[in-house]
């Protein structure tokens, strides 16, 4: 079972996918691939999908408290300004909170170098039943770690096997796994971060090392274009959303979660006890 909608020509799960011959520099940040429409047809399309993306989460979630095994993981990666909280907010925000773990990876603690980079990721893979969303995630130690020489390069090489393996476990225990690059251009990114300069109300969402990153803009590209191909794999591809247009990457991302939802199809689980026997009773009530 897969998600249908008129508003796209064709499916973002082809479109957008990562396949062996994919190129990173081919990608318009521009563009928005399959969509039917511009910014208003998007907007209408993030509401009216939004219902459909509310009862999965609550089919999936009800169906977890009966003992599936089923969950969703998330994964959203991009340089800084792509708009990762954007989709949070807008379209994970959709669903109730309760069924939502969402995890914020940042730089690693003692205590967390002192394991294996993947210890602390494990801690958050999502329990039956959830939608989890990783806001930056396992990538960045073989992202920033590859471009900021954080690891031994062998060390790097190693990581990319150990990702492949652990995202494996996830989906044979039941998690969907899908993994989404929010691909912006460097000139988006330098009027993104000049906005939150600008407004007094974004100056929290800046950060000083955000401008000493841009120089290592190439360098970011080459290590996500390893990371791509070495680990998007036939149970847990990677997709590149062009995101210059907020609007694009919100409905794109929205329909890979409602697909993949979908294709889990999760029902509300029976009742466990007599249901007429409950209603007379309840009728008997006297309070």
């Amino acid at each position: 079972m897969s998600f249908h909608s008129a508003a796209w020509s064709k499916d973002p799960q082809d479109t957008l996918r990562v396949g062996p011959d994919f190129d990173l520099s081919a990608v318009d940040p521009d563009s928005t691939p399959g969509f039917n429409g511009g910014k208003k047809a998007g907007r209408a399309e993030l509401a009216a999908v939004s219902e459909d993306l509310s009862d999965l989460q609550e089919r999936l979630f009800a169906a977890g408290t009966a003992g599936s095994t089923d969950s969703v993981l998330l994964v959203l990666q991009a340089m800084d300004t792509a708009g990762k909280g954007g989709i949070v907010r807008h379209v994970v925000g959709a669903v109730d909170p309760q069924g939502v773990q969402l995890a914020s990876f940042k730089k690693p603690t003692p205590e967390e170098l002192s394991h294996d980079f993947l210890w602390r990721i494990r801690k958050e893979v999502p329990a039956p039943g959830k939608i989890g969303v990783f806001d930056r995630s396992h990538y960045e130690d073989v992202l920033i770690g590859r471009v900021r020489s954080l690891a031994p390069a062998e060390e790097i090489e190693r990581r990319y096997g150990a990702i492949v393996d652990f995202e494996r476990e996830l989906v044979d225990s039941g998690t969907r796994v899908i993994k989404v690059m929010l691909q912006i251009s460097p000139e988006t990114q330098k009027e993104r971060l000049t906005e939150r300069l600008n407004r007094p109300d974004k100056y929290w969402k800046f950060n000083p090392s955000d401008i000493d990153e841009r120089a290592f803009w190439p360098a970011y590209q080459d290590a996500y274009q390893r990371a791509l191909l070495r680990t998007s794999t036939a149970d847990a591809p990677w997709f590149v959303v062009p995101a210059n247009n907020k609007w694009y990457a919100r409905v794109a991302v929205q329909h890979l979660l409602v697909d993949a939802l979908s294709g889990i199809n999760p029902q509300w689980p029976a009742a466990t006890y007599d249901v007429e026997a409950e209603k007379l009773r309840l009728a008997a009530s006297t309070v």
